[in-house]
């Protein structure tokens, strides 16, 4: 593969949280890509140039989105040195921009992958030398430009990151609370509760409001990468024409309600404060309803809708024995007001459904980074759902 022939149709593989790989699947094939085919913790897929652009530019769930360039066997350092050595490397990018290497290994045959790094950006810097004189500087807090390889048993594949920052940073962030939920999980969370825009929309223990921030970008069609920039905008392969228009049209289309059927809500006026920070860093915050307010008390905004939330999990034991104690009564606040609503919560704590005293309708195992989560799905009806509560765990 050369530098001319980017024009062609090439090969990317767009990263997701683990548990969200078939919403993005579903994604990319309305956003246009071909050749797809989800795996574990992404998509692999393929297009033009422009396609790479408009899934960084309009994908909610994915992480990263990587330009595949080499994929070959290998057998020891040395080959995977001679196969980085041999791409064009100034052809995709200026000797001026800085770049920071990245390798990651699932059973691979190397003693260290700090050295395999080492070796990788070596090869790259050579190449530049022999081209240009001199190598590129390495950044590894804010390079221009990101390299991924990967190491499999017996294969090495190279990528280029087109993303640059990771996609879940989408720029409207101001602040964050403790232990934030990342955007795009949070954007998945709510395709798998199938909220569609139109339903009135609740999170009940709203923290710094990413759900809600992510829910009014969905209700507004606006792209979630509309405030930000790109790695690819780095590359001496980007097509600036084809990039002007792709936002030209994500903005041509962005809905302008008066008003969301979004509600949050927080027993704690600091995180409200975060939340309303973040709403107004997204141009959103008086199309969505805040309210201070504990979830056991307070009453429904509407007759039925979707409850979204990711409740407190404690890691130590005097939290673990709060949320204890907080769970049935979430249980019984939901029965008894919010007939008619479906609530989806999102937690790591395993415990929550028999706490709870409601019997789940559906279980999706999810990932928050490394952390094994569940979205757990709960039809609200009065008087039933209810489960017999074992006593204390």
């Amino acid at each position: 593969m050369n530098g001319s022939g980017v024009q062609s149709e090439q090969r990317f593989f767009a990263t997701c949280p683990r548990g969200l790989e078939l919403i993005l699947n579903d994604e990319l094939e309305a956003i246009g890509a071909a050749k797809i085919s989800a795996v574990d913790g992404g998509v692999h897929f393929e297009g033009v140039f422009p396609v790479c652009y408009a899934v960084n530019l309009e994908s909610r769930v994915a992480s990263r989105v990587l330009w595949q360039v080499r994929h070959s066997a290998y057998r020891s350092e040395l080959d995977i040195f001679e196969a980085v050595q041999t791409l064009p490397w100034p052809q995709w990018f200026s000797v001026e921009r800085s770049i920071r290497v990245d390798v990651s290994a699932i059973r691979a045959p190397v003693k260290s992958l700090d050295f395999v790094t080492l070796r990788v950006k070596d090869a790259i810097c050579d190449v530049f030398r022999d081209a240009c004189g001199r190598r590129p500087d390495v950044d590894t807090r804010a390079p221009d430009v990101r390299v991924h390889a990967f190491l499999s048993s017996t294969h090495l594949t190279v990528y280029l990151d087109t993303s640059g920052e990771a996609l879940f940073k989408r720029g409207y962030r101001e602040t964050t609370g403790e232990a934030p939920l990342r955007e795009n999980l949070a954007a998945g969370i709510l395709k798998l509760a199938r909220w569609d825009g139109a339903a009135p929309l609740l999170d009940p223990m709203c923290g710094s409001g990413t759900f809600l921030s992510e829910a009014a970008l969905i209700a507004l069609d606006k792209a979630p990468g509309l405030g930000r920039t790109f790695g690819f905008e780095k590359l001496d392969v980007f097509d600036p024409r084809a990039w002007n228009a792709l936002k030209s049209a994500a903005r041509a289309r962005v809905r302008k309600p008066e008003s969301l059927p979004i509600y949050g809500s927080d027993r704690y006026g600091d995180a409200l404060k975060l939340a309303r920070a973040n709403l107004t860093a997204v141009g959103v915050e008086r199309l969505v309803t805040l309210k201070q307010a504990d979830v056991l008390e307070m009453p429904p905004p509407a007759p039925s809708g979707i409850i979204v939330t990711n409740p407190p999990y404690g890691v130590r034991l005097q939290d673990r024995e709060s949320l204890a104690a907080l769970y049935p009564k979430l249980g019984d606040a939901l029965k008894k007001k919010y007939a008619g609503w479906t609530a989806y919560i999102f937690t790591a704590d395993m415990r929550l459904p028999k706490l709870i005293g409601l019997s789940p309708s559906r279980r999706t195992p999810l990932y928050n980074g490394a952390l094994e989560c569940r979205l757990f799905e709960f039809k609200l009806v009065a008087g039933s759902m209810r489960k017999k509560r074992d006593g204390p765990v």
